[in-house]
This record gives C-alpha cells, sequence and structure tokens, in this order.
C-alpha cells in the first residue's frame, strides 16, 4: 500500500535540484568556508553566493543572514540574542510574545524570565488565532527589549498581520521577530517589517538541520554558541556550506513558484476542508477560515481520540499528525488549540493536514477516509 503523507508542515523531501546543487560541497567542495587557502577560500566564496541570494529572497543586505541549524536554534538565537542584547545596551528587560508561539519561542521567553529576571508578557488571540493589533501595540513599553509573534501558526495555518505588528514595534522603537518557519515558501519573506525573521530548510525542500536568522546587522545580538566567532560572531561553529547552498537553492525555487502554487494549493484545501466539514459531523475547523497558509486544514472531532484517528488514516494508507512534530511524544493538549478557547478533552481529538507544494489533485478519497476512520474510532468506543 502506498503511503499518501500529508504532514508537510512537520518535515517534507528534499528536491531533486536542491540535492544536485549540494551535492558539490559534500563531496570534492568540502572545504571549511573559514580556512584560509584554496580549498576553504572556494568554500567561503560558495557560502556567500548562498548568503546572497537568501538575502535577494527576503528582502534584506547579504550581511543580515546568519546560518543556524534551523528554526528552533534561530528562534532561539533571536529571541534570548536581542533580548540580551538589548538588556546590555539600555537595561531593557520586558519581552512581548502571544500563546500560540512555537515552543522554541516560549521555551527561550521562559529561559529569560528563569535565567536573567526578564517580564515577558504572553498576549492572548482570538478564536480563530489572530493576535489583536491594539492590544499587542499597547503592550510595548520603553524597556521591552524584543516582540516575537510568529508570521504563521505551524498547528493551525493561522496567518497573523506581520506588517502592522512589525510597524507597531517599530513606531516604540522595539525590534520586532517573526518566526516565518511555516510562513517561508507559502508567503512573502521581502515586506514583513520585521527586524528579525527565523526560516529553515526542511520546509521548503532543502534538508533537515538546516536555516537562517535573517537580522538587521545594526541590531545589538548576543551570541547563543561561543567558539569561532564565524557569522560574524553571531553563530559560532563550522559554517554548513552544504546547507547553505541547499538553503538558497530550495528558496529561490519556492519563490519562483510560490504565487502560482498558494492559490493552486489553496483551492485544493478549501475543497478539502469542505469535504469533511459535511460528511464528517462534529467536525471542526481550527484556525482561520480564510487566513491560513495554503497547505494547512485542521479539524477537532468531539467525542473521539485524535491518536486513534491517526492510527486509523494510516491503516488506511494516509499519515498525517496530531498537531506539532516539535511536542512528539506529549499527551498534554495543544497550547495553541487551548489558547484558541478549546475544552483541552477537545484539543485532544485534534488532527492536522498540511499539504505539500505543487498539489493538485483532489483529496475527495482523502475526505472519505477521514469520514470512515471518525466513524470507525467512534464505533470502538
Amino acid at each position: 500500500m502506498t503511503l499518501r503523507y500529508l504532514d508537510h508542515a512537520a518535515t517534507g523531501p528534499v528536491r531533486p535540484e536542491v540535492v544536485a546543487a549540494m551535492a558539490p560541497y559534500l563531496t570534492d567542495r568540502f572545504g571549511n568556508a573559514s580556512s584560509h587557502h584554496t580549498v576553504g577560500e572556494r568554500a567561503s566564496a560558495a557560502l556567500e553566493d548562498a548568503r546572497s541570494r537568501i538575502a535577494a529572497v527576503a528582502g534584506v543586505r547579504r550581511g543580515d543572514v546568519v546560518f543556524t541549524s534551523g528554526g528552533t536554534e534561530a528562534d532561539n538565537l533571536a529571541v534570548k540574542g536581542l533580548a540580551l542584547g538589548a538588556m546590555l545596551r539600555r537595561g531593557a528587560r520586558h519581552v512581548v510574545t502571544s500563546a500560540i508561539e512555537h515552543e522554541a519561542v516560549l521555551a527561550s521567553c521562559d529561559h529569560l524570565a528563569r535565567l536573567h529576571g526578564v517580564d515577558v508578557t504572553v498576549l492572548p488571540v482570538d478564536g480563530a488565532g489572530l493576535l489583536d493589533p491594539e492590544q499587542f501595540a499597547a503592550a510595548l513599553r520603553d524597556d521591552t527589549a524584543v516582540a516575537s509573534i510568529g508570521y504563521a501558526n505551524n498547528e493551525i495555518g493561522t496567518v497573523q498581520d506581520v506588517p502592522a505588528l512589525a510597524a507597531a514595534s517599530r513606531t516604540r522603537g522595539v525590534p520586532f521577530h517573526t518566526d516565518a518557519v511555516q510562513a517561508a515558501g507559502w508567503l512573502p519573506l521581502s515586506n514583513t517589517g520585521a527586524d528579525a525573521l527565523s526560516i529553515a530548510g526542511h520546509k521548503v525542500g532543502a534538508p533537515q538541520g538546516t536555516g537562517a536568522l535573517i537580522v538587521r546587522g545594526r541590531l545589538p545580538l548576543e551570541p547563543v554558541l561561543h567558539g569561532g566567532g564565524q557569522e560574524r560572531g553571531r553563530r559560532s561553529g563550522t559554517q554548513d556550506v552544504a546547507g547553505a547552498v541547499a538553503l538558497a537553492t530550495a528558496l529561490e525555487l519556492a519563490e519562483a513558484e510560490r504565487a502560482e502554487d498558494a492559490a493552486a494549493v489553496a483551492a485544493v484545501r478549501d475543497d478539502f476542508i469542505g469535504r469533511v466539514l459535511r460528511q464528517v459531523p462534529g467536525a471542526r475547523l481550527t484556525g482561520h477560515p480564510t487566513r491560513r497558509l495554503p497547505g494547512a486544514a485542521s479539524f477537532t472531532f468531539t467525542g473521539t481520540s485524535g491518536e486513534a484517528i491517526l492510527l486509523e488514516l494510516e491503516r488506511r494508507g494516509v499519515v498525517t499528525s496530531s498537531g506539532s512534530a516539535c511536542a512528539a511524544g506529549s499527551d498534554e493538549p495543544s497550547h495553541v488549540l487551548v489558547a484558541l478557547g478549546i475544552a483541552p478533552e477537545v484539543a485532544q481529538t485534534a488532527v492536522r493536514f498540511t499539504l505539500p507544494h505543487g498539489q493538485r489533485e483532489s483529496l475527495a478519497d482523502v475526505a472519505a477516509q477521514v469520514a470512515a476512520s471518525v466513524l470507525a474510532v467512534q464505533s470502538s468506543r
């Protein structure tokens, strides 16, 4: 049986073009970009070319791109680095975020609170997962070191009005960071107005373990990793040249296809959502009905078990997830769904379907399998 993989928010395959682009830097062009000889200089040139290409997609300067091991490290560097930089520079000890952020952001805020005495304001969202821009602006203070609000949520797909939030931050002189890990490849990165933006390669067709923090070079940023002073002192460690080339190639390909692809995938998604809601009594769409990522469709199924539905779906050839892959193994209800006002017992029935780039085929068969799976789980309870 061929499995239908619909968990692309967790990770996706590496594009063939990306494999071809990075392959030389895994074999004959293997140099360390910090080495001062011909082999190292050739690697350094490839690294800087990749940096320039990523900067072009994001609409920033080449020096604003800091390579990381992925989105989690980029979020940690942004939140901790900008907060500590502001703390050292002007004594700022306040951070603003929201209740539905990725754990990489929330845990970083918790770290700052526990170890550095930082005051953290966690803003609520409405039932669709949207943050109120006016409430956000009111939360900013003279001593706010950084504000971090995700571009698009990884569980429910809701897209925030990041340009408006960034503008409010800029008015108050507060650095604004957005986690754009899920948004990259689906939404534009060049017009967010953010001072810092996190991306991860494995969401756009590059390998796992690749990513970047795009951060305005003028901002004081304390490093999280210390050592050899690579990445202009902002992220020590031998640079992954092959990974950087892969990330640049994947981002360029995704950006070239983005507008057409997003519209086409959104049409498939909307048809799928409509079919599930019609065919499954008690199904509820989570997240905003229209302001959502093109490939994201998530539901709760009252009176069932999300994990049981996942197992039944996989038995029928459909692979998906109950939420964030970064919280795998947890039996706690999703903090994102609870923040939306969904009861914990209902939140535990959640199932998330995330479509790949290039999806054009109808998911009518998957919707039918969802209905059959929910019925099978209900009958067994």
